[in-house]
């Protein structure tokens, strides 16, 4: 709320206090101007019989307000209607007695819309405004002249035409007043829909954070076994490799056998090392130390001297420092793709091509091998299969994809594109 509306609201209070004040204490203050007044002018215009009745009226008038004002009924109720006609009737007698006392009477004007109901405020102001214009036409209640006659009837032309202008303001008022308890009750009415909408809304979101809770389980699971796929089961699978080469020449060539058992060994604590990381969320352990390039030409060329075929990496385009996730995505989908490669295709040359391309880096994977259906493969399972789909998995996480293009004896190329997210 600004200054403005603060300063409306303080004029709106200030001026409803106000007449309140007015309507508890203004009666008695214009009972007792009028008193006062006619007092000074009773020797003038009053005669003794008015002198009398005024002793009886005013009293009465003083105690009608008194009991009023702790009374204080609603509009239109018997109590109310009561107070007005009575005080009319007292205010038309003391005006009667002496024309002053209209000073009391022109409350009729203001109160009448507190005091009547609707219908009934036009016929009270008529009424206010005959005792005015008696009052005020020179001679008082009745005229006793024909010139006093005129006079009462011009005033009380005026009169009217004020009471319709009161009228006015009063149908107006009552108009606002509507207008303000219907926009009241509309806003109660919006407010409880809005808190049945926060309520709804508060369950939604209870129910979005199990879900939320439950997707990252999810995500993280097949996080998890994606990466346990990738390290542990490609770790496995090579040291079994070894494992069946030692095995074979033993005995025939020592030397040989040696070799691929520290191969065997060292895979066995890389793969080890891998599957800490992938559990604790790190990156890979080629990415720690070097960048997205020089990890896949280390990764290329050990897995060449593993699987004995030949293999070539290029880059092209011009090296950008990549966020952690597009290097550790674009690394694994070569690890499996060159696994993959090792494991069905039976090639001889591979080659691994990562190129810069502005607002996206591709990765290719090719090889010379067998190729297969690619219609033949089962449908990919989510978190069931870790081939191909799984790749496409890792690439559509950072907004990528992954194509494959196969055929049988035509060799195999994997392409992953994904968006250049620089590291910043």
């Amino acid at each position: 709320m600004d200054a403005g509306e603060r300063e409306g609201m303080t004029g709106v209070t200030t001026a409803e206090q106000w007449w309140e004040r007015f309507f508890r204490h203004g009666p008695y203050g214009l009972l007792g101007l009028a008193t006062v007044v006619s007092a000074v002018t009773s020797g003038l215009i009053m005669s003794r019989t008015d002198v009398y009745a005024t002793a009886v009226l005013l009293p009465t008038a003083l105690g009608l307000q008194l009991w009023w004002s702790r009374t204080q009924a609603g509009p239109g109720s018997r109590a109310a209607l009561c107070y007005f006609v009575v005080r009319t009737l007292l205010a038309f007698g003391l005006t009667w007695c002496n024309p002053f006392f209209s000073i009391y009477a022109v409350l009729g004007y203001f109160d009448v819309g507190r005091v009547l109901p609707r219908r009934g405020v036009r016929a009270g102001l008529l009424t206010t405004a005959v005792i005015m214009a008696g009052a005020q036409s020179g001679s008082g209640l009745p005229p006793l002249s024909f010139m006093n006659w005129v006079v009462f009837f011009i005033v009380l032309a005026v009169h009217v035409t004020l009471t319709m202008v009161f009228a006015q303001i009063g149908d107006r008022e009552a108009e606002q007043s509507r207008t303000q308890t219907d926009t009241i009750t509309a806003l109660e009415s919006a407010n409880a829909r809005l808190e049945q909408a926060l309520a709804e809304n508060a369950g939604l979101h209870a129910q979005l954070l199990v879900q939320a809770r439950e997707a990252g389980v999810a995500d993280e699971r097949s996080r998890l076994a994606a990466e346990i796929h990738d390290t542990i089961a490609q770790g496995l699978t090579g040291i079994i490799a070894q494992l069946q080469v030692v095995t074979s020449t033993a005995e025939t060539d020592p030397a040989l056998a040696r070799e691929h058992l520290a191969r065997a060994a060292a895979l066995a604590r890389h793969s080890l090392g891998e599957a800490r990381r992938s559990v604790h969320n790190l990156v890979p352990a080629a990415l720690e130390h070097d960048d997205l390039p020089r990890a896949l030409e280390k990764t290329v060329t050990t897995w060449s001297e593993r699987t004995g075929v030949r293999a070539e990496f290029t880059v092209t385009g011009t090296a950008e420092p990549l966020h952690d996730e597009v290097g550790a995505t674009l690394l694994r989908i070569a690890e499996e793709a060159l696994a993959n490669a090792a494991r069905h295709a039976g090639a001889s040359r591979a080659g691994v091509t990562l190129s810069y391309m502005g607002d996206e880096i591709s990765l290719d994977v090719r090889d010379d091998g067998r190729g297969f259906d690619p219609a033949a493969l089962p449908p990919y399972r989510g978190a069931g299969g870790f081939g191909l789909g799984g790749m496409r998995v890792r690439a559509e996480r950072i907004a990528g994809t992954v194509e494959v293009e196969t055929g049988p004896d035509l060799g195999t190329a994997v392409c992953a594109r994904v968006p250049m997210v620089r590291n910043g």
